[in-house]
């Protein structure tokens, strides 16, 4: 049985609706205003979570000019360095108290994710309700025992983890108490390639670990999320930007708008009205139909009472008024009781005790 984790009163697991997190992440371009415009659009969008993140350049990346922390990609444009990268998207650390109060002014989830020890106590203080590890820092082992710690639930994005790698980073965080505990599979490529996403890890990593799972979308459309949370996936974080034409940060570029945001989550809440309970029956909206469109047994002459019926004499019509095509062989060989009509629908009041 897997227990579902708690944020701001909502389950969050399977049988319950999938929560949405809308990831500002850089989009903000070190500008208040558009931080908190960002946080006006999860709202209007209706996003269950607006989320931030907490890091300094100084405290998440070496100065070093080692060949992988030069940047030669997509990300050159941002940034010579991985710490020049991260110095020119960091959010100003005294901005989170100031977008906190505006996102519970604003009655939406606050969250963000912490990249260093201080982060983690910062993000405390401000009476987050959840802490969100990011995928690459599965690894680090002391922070990821500082969240747990705090007792408050953690939700693990797993990108470029093998199983081994999910399995060990949650009983770091077990081991320290922690118990509500959901996982994000994730593909860290901007976008990934469609071949590499592989939606089915989310039912591996539900069995395998018994933890409610949902998915971090790194994609450009709303179709894979939308195939995720028809997969299962209880959770959804996508990445947003007030206009990826006019961002100056490394995200905006596979970032949604505010309208496509809003498409996605209108998107996923049919689906999960779609999904339904899973017992195939008729609904009653088909009621109608099922009387309608159903053959059914009627007569292909006028017959008089006293006469046998036989094989050519009925065929499977609709409306679904007379009797069940199955009876078909039962009928035959009967006598009337009465005079039927062609296209008289077949009613067993119209026969004679056994058959002849």
């Amino acid at each position: 049985m897997i227990q579902p984790v708690k944020i701001h009163g909502r389950a969050i697991g399977p049988g319950y609706p999938c929560f949405i997190i809308a990831e500002a992440a850089s989009n903000h371009d070190r500008d208040l205003g558009k931080a908190k415009a960002l946080i006006d659009a999860a709202v209007e969008a209706h996003a269950d979570a607006v989320k931030f993140q907490v890091f300094s350049a100084e405290t998440i990346a070496a100065n070093t000019r080692h060949p992988i922390a030069i940047l030669n990609d997509q990300f050159k444009a941002h940034g010579r360095t991985l710490q020049e990268l991260y110095k020119n998207a960091e959010l100003p650390r005294e901005w989170t108290a100031i977008l906190a109060a505006y996102a519970r002014e604003r009655q939406i989830t606050f969250l963000s994710t912490p990249f260093d020890h201080p982060a983690v106590d910062e993000l405390v203080a401000l009476k987050v309700p959840a802490l969100k590890i990011a995928s690459f820092e599965i690894v680090d082992f002391p922070l990821l025992r500082k969240c747990a710690r705090t007792g408050l639930p953690i939700i693990m994005s797993t990108g470029m983890a093998n199983m081994g790698e999910v399995e060990e980073a949650v009983e770091v965080v077990k081991a320290e108490g922690s118990r509500e505990i959901a996982l994000l599979h994730c593909n860290i490529n901007y976008p990934p390639p469609y071949e590499e996403i592989n939606l089915r890890a989310i039912d591996a990593m539900r069995e395998a670990l018994q933890l409610p799972v949902g998915y971090s979308d790194h994609t450009t459309g709303d179709h894979i999320p939308i195939a995720a949370v028809a997969r299962g996936a209880c959770i959804i974080e996508k990445h947003f930007t007030l206009s990826r034409k006019k961002g100056s940060g490394p995200d905006h570029s596979f970032s949604m708008e505010p309208d496509e945001l809003a498409r996605m989550i209108s998107r996923i809440r049919e689906v999960e009205i779609a999904l339904g309970d899973g017992r195939k029956r008729c609904p009653p909206s088909e009621e109608k139909h099922r009387l309608r469109g159903r053959r059914s047994l009627f007569y292909t002459r006028n017959i008089a009472a006293g006469e046998v019926v036989r094989e050519p004499d009925l065929i499977a019509l609709r409306p679904g008024v007379g009797l069940h095509t199955r009876f078909m062989p039962e009928i035959i060989g009967r006598k009337l009781a009465r005079d039927v009509r062609a296209h008289d629908p077949i009613s067993w009041d119209d026969f004679m005790g056994e058959r002849a």
